[in-house]
């Protein structure tokens, strides 16, 4: 018996079979659970990080600074430093907040669906999606706040009483998104959190210093691994899992409310909540990649997260740009269908306006580029996967800004048509954005785990004849584990 289990371990490690109907293990090489929790923890507890790492540091701290910079001087200045105009009162401030929004959404569905359907393989890479989906809302979140340009007066976006008797509007769209953005950072960072307890614990007792043993341990929460803490852990993980789910679909569907509930040409249609969350879907897989490929290869973690996690990213990439494509390609059917010239001119405008080059290099990116996964070879090749996770991205921002640029710009009345143009401090402040969310990466990638260890030995071929995660490892008695059954 012995002597077989252990032939089954060796031949499912074994990862050099050239078999095409033999399925990629998830762990290669070091598949146990001591080299496990050693990869993972040297990135953290290293003396000193690779050099590439203060190299990306030194630069997402120079754009978090031109953010910095940007944001103070429009506080001083105000939105009149933007490139806003009549007809165009929404730029880069909404584009930028819908596109970080989306990006924040491969997180808790690779955590929170791919948990609830049982997909082993999004244990090696849904901690730093969790992570990122964290950093991506906070970019997000901050868009809104400096868009109203008194942002002193934030405050009146809160249901809070106040001297002036003012209310929220409660059947404004952008109430809908203060609601729907801070509910689901709220559950996102408690998903992310409560996950993290054991690897946190991990770390708190290999620590060599007082500090991270007392700074890890606050975190830590008194976590010592028996049953009844585990148990009482799964109920919570499964828990926040679930209220997750639902966050996925109705954010954004309520992000795309934003343009769906008003009557300008090209916004007021019912498709926008599914497109939305589809393109979101894509755009947060995309950046999974983007962030996962130099980080595997920066703290080496090949073995860990594995070229079989990357082809099933892609493979989702694949459906849901298809699904982003049918949605490109039937909103031109609803704007001739519905019979209105001022819609079919607007998507006209769009595919053959003055911002067809925006509108062409959106479907080129989303639509065209994302069809080689059709074939393996560029499945499983890093770099063609890492140039197609960017240009989706680019793709991705561009959608967001065809759909407000090219609507607002030509509404119903000729007299008032313009064309938006982009100030340095537009771009100054998108670009800054990303300095923030690499830095919050970066520091992330360094001082915690990077890897749900606890989630990888669960997947482990051995995991089932060890104490742990019942909802993998199989369950342990509390007799066994030293404690009185409650």
């Amino acid at each position: 018996m012995v002597t077989r289990m252990s032939t089954t371990v060796i031949r499912e490690i074994d990862n050099t079979s050239n078999d095409p109907r033999q399925r990629p293990v998830l762990i290669t090489q070091g598949a146990d659970f001591g080299p496990i929790t050693d990869s993972v923890s040297a990135v953290a507890e290293a003396a000193r990080p690779p050099k590439i790492w203060y190299v990306a540091m030194g630069i997402s701290l120079c754009l978090t600074g031109i953010l910095g910079a940007s944001v103070g001087y429009l506080i001083w200045m105000g939105t009149g430093i933007w490139g806003l105009q009549v007809p165009v009162a929404w730029g880069y401030a909404i584009v930028n907040f819908v596109f970080w929004v989306g990006i924040g959404h491969a997180g808790t569905l690779i955590s929170a669906i791919l948990f609830l359907f049982r997909q082993k393989w999004r244990t090696s890479i849904n901690r730093f999606a969790e992570a990122m989906t964290i950093f991506a809302v906070i970019c997000a979140g901050m868009f809104p706040g400096i868009h109203v340009g008194r942002v002193w007066f934030e405050y009146w976006m809160f249901p809070i009483p106040n001297y002036l008797n003012l209310w929220p509007q409660f059947r404004s769209p952008l109430l809908w998104d203060v609601f729907a953005v801070s509910t689901y950072m709220t559950v996102s960072l408690l998903f992310w959190y409560v996950g993290m307890v054991p690897d946190l614990a991990t770390f708190r007792d290999r620590s060599k210093t007082r500090l991270r043993q007392v700074m890890y341990g606050i975190f830590a929460l008194g976590w010592r691994g028996s049953s009844r803490q585990w148990h009482r852990y799964e109920v919570a993980y499964l828990i926040l899992a679930a209220l997750a789910t639902p966050l996925v679909l109705s954010v954004h569907s309520i992000v795309s409310f934003d343009f769906a509930v008003s009557i300008l040409p090209g916004w007021h249609t019912t498709i926008f909540p599914p497109y939305f969350v589809a393109g979101a879907i894509f755009s947060g897989f995309a950046m999974v990649m983007t962030l996962a490929i130099p980080a595997r290869a920066m703290f080496n973690l090949k073995h860990i997260i594995t070229l079989r996690h990357l082809e099933n990213m892609n493979k989702i990439m694949l459906v849901t740009g298809m699904m982003v494509g049918y949605a490109y390609s039937i909103e031109f059917f609803i704007a001739w269908y519905s019979g209105n010239p001022a819609e079919a001119f607007a998507f006209i405008n769009r595919a053959f306006g003055p911002y067809a080059w925006a509108y062409w290099t959106m479907v080129s990116c989303n639509v065209l580029s994302p069809q080689v996964f059709w074939f393996k070879w560029c499945r499983t090749s890093i770099p063609v996967m890492f140039v197609i996770s960017i240009l989706i991205n680019i793709g991705m921002w561009f959608e967001r800004f065809v759909i407000v640029a090219s609507s607002l710009s030509r509404d119903f009345l000729p007299s008032s048509w313009g064309y938006y143009i982009p100030t340095r401090w537009d771009v100054l402040t998108f670009a800054g954005s990303f300095g923030l969310f690499m830095t919050l990466f970066l520091l992330f990638c360094r001082y915690l785990p990077m890897v749900a260890m606890a989630e990888v030995k669960s997947v482990l071929p051995q995991a089932g004849r060890h104490p742990g995660h019942g909802q993998y490892w199989g369950e342990i008695t509390p007799e066994e584990n030293g404690e009185d059954r409650p």
